[in-house]
């Protein structure tokens, strides 16, 4: 792909490639909302209970939320909109909004070829956007750049950090600055989004207006509004990146590769130990532990979300398949209807570990989160001074413009120290106790600042789930309406308990 228009140059930022512009720049008259421009549709959704509704809805596609597009293919929307539920007309005009990214390993999503809501995901459930349109919402599916898109012509990677966060702000605001004429209520818009995509759902959450992100969003284009966002789920984020490698040996340090092979215990050591000092530095207390740090983060996790996980796998066994899981699993003490055990047994259980060391800034430039830091015709670069070091010497110096990056990638910039009180007051955290994918640490330290702050933050995790789990869709959908205060337009379709 060529450049088909003159790059967006924005004073103290790199140039940004305008990638499959039309010939001409797109006026602020592109970003106004036609709600006139729609399919209807008529689609069968099955919730959680099994049971099939019929849902007629209102299906409009959005070109590019912004007047500047880098490439309109990733830099657009669908909206879905419904109208009768199971012969039941419906009033969306009043309903939260669930803007669901399917952002995956930081890698460009595009919605632009679909023809309809994505109804179907992983393993062929239907997807929470689907049950969310069922409940009677609004559903937002946007698409972002991402980490691998290049310029055939120039090489260089025009979806690297932050484009795909700085896509997603523009599509809040495009939302936002067309209240009134798109359905739903913008003052009730929850972000979705898995791995990645939920860190990135951490991150629109918690950057509400940030100043930070102007710049960027002055040179695509984006709407005269605010990207402050209502509430936020997200699934097994991938996020904190800077530390992310500490967590993971924190976290897993001891625990075998598939294969059995242990890591670098040395190497695992150092970041380990520096991980501590990481905790300590961000001032976290919680509830009946205090201040937390690396001697207690243990406990912590045990105690708020792993033994109460499995508290609840249990619980809901037969008393014949419970005792054949306890049986196979003598570590786990269950009395009193309560799972107890430690933390040594608990990582013993999990087993093997998904990455090596280290996990996320690789010393060979490997990762997808190299990529995601590359910049201009550069692919992939070294995001950490410890990983950079390692690899090239103690001399080196990270590149100047990478602190400012890791900040726009990184919610708990947002949240530690003077927190942005433009960002969400409601979250919905959810990761699977076997995912090692990342540190458990990321998702406890997210939990425990929101806690701290005094957010209503519902974290829960699934026993025994890997990476990208979701158990619970349709209290997700359910819990929107509550958060949200909405009533209308037929909640219990997804089939949530009353």
């Amino acid at each position: 792909m060529g450049l088909t228009a003159a790059a967006v140059v924005v004073p103290g930022i790199p140039a940004i490639p305008a990638v499959g512009l039309p010939s001409g720049a797109r006026t602020a008259a592109s970003l106004v909302f036609d709600p006139s421009a729609h399919t209807e549709q008529t689609i069968s959704i099955t919730d959680t209970t099994g049971t099939a509704h019929e849902v007629v809805y209102r299906f409009y596609k959005v070109a590019s939320y912004v007047a500047n597009p880098v490439d309109a293919t990733y830099q657009s929307l669908n909206i879905c909109e419904p109208v009768r539920i199971d012969g039941a007309a419906v009033d969306a005009s009043g309903a939260p909004i669930l803007l669901a990214n399917a952002v995956g390993g930081y890698a460009p999503s595009s919605v632009s070829a679909r023809t309809g809501i994505t109804a179907t995901g992983m393993g062929g459930a239907t997807t929470r956007q689907a049950l969310a349109l069922a409940a009677g919402y609004v559903v937002v599916e946007p698409g972002a750049r991402g980490r691998t898109l290049v310029d055939a012509t120039t090489g260089v990677y025009y979806g690297v950090a932050p484009a795909a966060i700085v896509d997603l702000k523009a599509a809040v605001r495009y939302l936002r600055a067309n209240k009134g004429r798109v359905p739903g209520n913008v003052r009730r818009i929850v972000s979705s989004g898995v791995s990645a995509g939920g860190a990135l759902s951490s991150l629109l959450g918690a950057s509400g207006d940030s100043p930070l992100y102007e710049p960027y969003l002055e040179a695509i284009g984006a709407a005269d509004a605010s990207d402050a966002i209502f509430a936020t789920g997200a699934w097994c984020p991938i996020t904190d990146l800077e530390h992310a490698d500490m967590a993971y040996e924190w976290c897993w340090g001891t625990n075998p590769l598939g294969g059995g092979a242990q890591v670098d215990q040395t190497l695992s050591n150092e970041l380990s130990t520096a991980y501590g000092e990481h905790v300590a530095s961000l001032g976290l207390r919680a509830k009946g532990y205090g201040r937390l740090t690396a001697r207690n983060l243990d406990d912590y996790l045990l105690k708020t979300f792993m033994e109460p996980s499995a508290t609840k796998y249990l619980a809901g066994l037969s008393d014949e398949a419970r005792a054949a899981y306890l049986a196979a699993r003598p570590f786990i003490d269950w009395s009193g209807g309560r799972a107890r055990f430690t933390w040594a047994d608990f990582l013993t259980h999990v087993g093997a570990r998904r990455k090596n060391v280290p996990s996320f800034d690789t010393l060979d430039l490997a990762s997808p989160e190299n990529n995601l830091f590359g910049t201009g015709t550069t692919r992939a670069r070294h995001f950490t001074l410890w990983s950079l070091r390692h690899a090239n010497g103690d001399s080196a110096r990270l590149d100047e413009d990478i602190p400012e990056k890791l900040a726009l990638m990184n919610p708990m910039h947002h949240l530690v120290g003077k927190a942005n009180d433009r960002r969400s007051k409601h979250w919905w955290i959810r990761l699977g106790t076997k995912d090692t994918d990342t540190s458990h640490t990321v998702a406890g330290n997210l939990h425990a600042r929101l806690d701290q702050l005094g957010d209503d933050v519902d974290t829960s995790y699934y026993w025994d789930a890997g990476h990208g789990a979701d158990q619970d869709p349709g209290e997700f959908v359910k819990w929107i309406g509550e958060v949200s205060g909405y009533s209308g337009g037929g909640g219990r379709a997804a089939g949530q308990s009353a």
